[in-house]
Order: structure tokens, then sequence, then C-alpha cells
């Protein structure tokens, strides 16, 4: 049994991305792992879509975490060509959206490759949009647009200020809170946002709760698996990893679940399999689709609780039982 992985960059990956965490838990699960590059994508001379990939097999050695980032690190990972067809599933785990990567995986799809999260679904849900056209889920108010002139109108009403961010992004970049009447600053705020993506702005009423942090909330085939929150860097109003929050533990609320009751028809419908919630006070602020991640740091805080194994066996329930070697 094999899995293929479409990943950004092999020799990035680093010891505590949920994707190596995943490609640990199946290689001892005794699936081999096949990582995927969006270079290595090919439509070879017979029309077949085939890939060079690196290749992980569970016989090789007990791999953990450090020894599979040692080897694509080096690149001494053995190399192969795979047909696509021939993987008993794909999962996407890039970042940023790559549409060819995309259009790659619905191809194999279309062959009867189960992919996850679902191309289709990524191409969707990557987009914010998506969340704010939910009515059903808790959320802030929030405008998705390019016009200009209904950003400054929705922004005159509210008196606590805006966030402003591109429609499809990630990793905190081009992020702006903008207060009441600040008109040229929402100005400035927009130019910024319109030079990423498609150029549509999300502009989201600033949720006053956003002091008490932000919580990430995994979300596993309509289910939380964990989660943890993010206290904001002193003079930062972003709680992202990257602009220097701290993460801290958390126990899953009833409200986290009313959250999850909310988005399981949509997430379930779209194709997800894995997703990152965040969330400020009790709403919504972003559903993370594209590259998921979170995962080292919610079992870090569940020593007692084994969060990879849902996972690798949700995997292996959508393509049966292993019958033999990788």
């Amino acid at each position: 049994m094999r899995i293929g992985i479409a990943i950004t960059r092999a020799s990035n990956i680093e010891v505590t991305w949920t994707t190596t965490h995943i490609i640990v838990g199946l290689l001892a699960s005794g699936v081999g792992v096949r990582l995927i590059e969006p270079w290595d994508f090919e439509v070879d001379a017979k029309g077949q879509l085939v890939a060079r990939a690196y290749a992980l097999d569970p016989r090789d050695k007990g791999w953990s975490r450090n020894q599979v980032c040692t080897v694509l690190h080096t690149r001494r990972a053995r190399r192969c060509f795979v047909a696509l067809k021939s993987m008993d599933l794909m999962l996407v785990r890039i970042n940023p959206m790559d549409t060819a990567v995309l259009t790659w995986c619905l191809r194999a799809e279309s062959q009867g490759v189960p992919v996850l999260n679902s191309p289709r679904a990524l191409l969707m849900t990557s987009h914010k949009g998506w969340l704010a056209s939910l009515p059903d889920v808790p959320k802030p108010p929030t405008l998705v647009t390019r016009a200009r002139g209904t950003a400054h109108a929705f922004f005159s009403d509210y008196p606590q200020g805006v966030v402003v961010k591109p429609a499809r992004a990630s990793g905190g970049k081009n992020i702006y809170r903008v207060a009441h009447k600040h008109h040229q600053d929402m100005d400035r705020a927009l130019d910024e946002v319109q030079k990423v993506g498609d150029r549509y702005a999300v502009v989201q009423a600033y949720l006053p709760q956003a002091d008490q942090g932000e919580k990430r909330l995994l979300w596993l085939d309509g289910k939380l698996l964990g989660g943890y929150l993010r206290e904001r860097a002193p003079g930062e109003f972003r709680h992202n990893l990257k602009q220097g929050a701290k993460p801290h533990p958390i126990e899953l609320s009833d409200a986290d679940n009313a959250i999850c009751e909310a988005l399981n028809p949509h997430l379930i419908d779209a194709g997800v399999w894995l997703a990152g919630i965040d969330v400020i006070g009790e709403k919504v602020v972003e559903v993370n689709t594209l590259n998921p991640g979170g995962l080292h740091l919610a079992q870090s805080f569940s020593p007692d609780r084994d969060l990879v194994a849902p996972l690798v066996q949700s995997l292996l329930r959508r393509i049966g039982p292993i019958s033999g070697p990788a």
C-alpha cells in the first residue's frame, strides 16, 4: 500500500510539521509514502500521469520524524517514478495554493484515486469568501469585495474598527487592523491586501475578545481532534505563531463543539478531511483547509493522548486493509 503526498518542497520539511507526523504515522502502520514536489508531475509519452517521488518505505527502518527530515533535507531518500493511478490515496499538503498541483490531483481523482483534501474543496474553501457565505456558522460581520466604496461603507459601521486581509492567502501576511474613521489607513490597507491573491479583500469587524487570544481547533472527519490557544505578542494584533504569538493548552468547550456541529455539514459536503478552525471568543474567523497545521502543538499539550493515530486510521479506513508490503 502506498500513499502519495504532494508537498511544496521536501527539503524544507520540519520535525514539527503536521505532514511529518502523518508520514511517520503511516510508515509505522506499514504504509509506503511517496513525496511529490510540484515540478515532478508529468504526462509521459504514453499519456500516463506520472511523477518523480521521494520513496519512504516502512521496511527500510524504524522511522522517526528526525530521520525523515534528515533524508529529505540531504536529498538521500530513494527516488523513483510512480504512476498516479497506482497510488492508493493522495494527500495534498501544499502552501501557497498551486493550481498546477490541484490540476494533477484532479486528474488522479478522475482515475479513481482518493485525494484529500479534495482539490475541488481546496479551491473553494481556501478562499475566505467561502466562510463568509455560510449563514449558520457563528462569525464576525464580514465583507468580501474588490469595491473600495463598499469596503469603506462597511468600515464606517464598526466603531471597534476592522481587520483587512486577502481573501486567498495565509501565514499572517498582509493583514491589517484599521481603527474606526481612519479612512486613509483603510485605503492603505486595501492597497496592500489587493496586491495578494485574486485582489479580493476581506473586511471583518474587529472582535474585542481577541485580547484573550485566538484558538486553533483541529477538525478531522466531523470531530474535533484537539486544539490550543495562541496569545499574540506584545504590540501585535495578529495571533499567528510566525508573528511571535505564544501557544497555550486549552480544554475543548461546549462552544467549540457547537462550532464543530455548525461547520460539519459544510466541510463534509465540500470534501474536506482535515481543517484548522480559528476562533476568537465564540466566532469563527478563518477555516484553514489548504495545509492545516497545529498537530504538533496540540499533541504536546495532550501527552496522554495519541493524536496522530486517529489521522492515520481515518486514512486507512478510506482505502481498506493492508494486504502486503508497500
